[in-house]
């Protein structure tokens, strides 16, 4: 909780504004991570059954130290997601298809 001074304004603390474009959301089934020495970049994809192409729908950049926060808070939230709606299944075919855009990629 944040501490708050004699206004009874919270301080240390950040308003975050969400546009409804943006909180209506993007689906993406796929994700491809490439990083260079100061930045991650995520394109989250989706891709379609039958279909031979894949569009990426959002792209984001972040910073190493971003990164491995991201890491941390998604551990946290699927460890909470576990908790309470069980275990989730991983399938052990993932998509396998040659995409490289450069630099060293990941998959998840």
């Amino acid at each position: 909780m944040a501490e708050e001074n004699k206004d009874k304004k919270p301080i240390n603390q950040i308003n975050i504004e969400l546009s409804e474009e943006i909180a209506e959301g993007v689906y993406a089934n796929l994700a491809m991570i490439a990083h260079s020495n100061s930045e991650f970049v995520i394109d989250f994809i989706r891709l379609m059954p039958g279909v031979p192409k894949a569009k990426v729908k959002s792209r984001v950049v972040i910073t190493p130290e971003h990164a491995k926060r991201l890491v941390g808070a998604l551990q946290e939230n699927i460890r909470k997601y576990e908790d309470t709606f069980g275990q989730i299944k991983q399938s052990e075919d993932g998509p396998k298809f040659p995409i490289n855009f450069g630099g060293t990629v990941g998959e998840a």
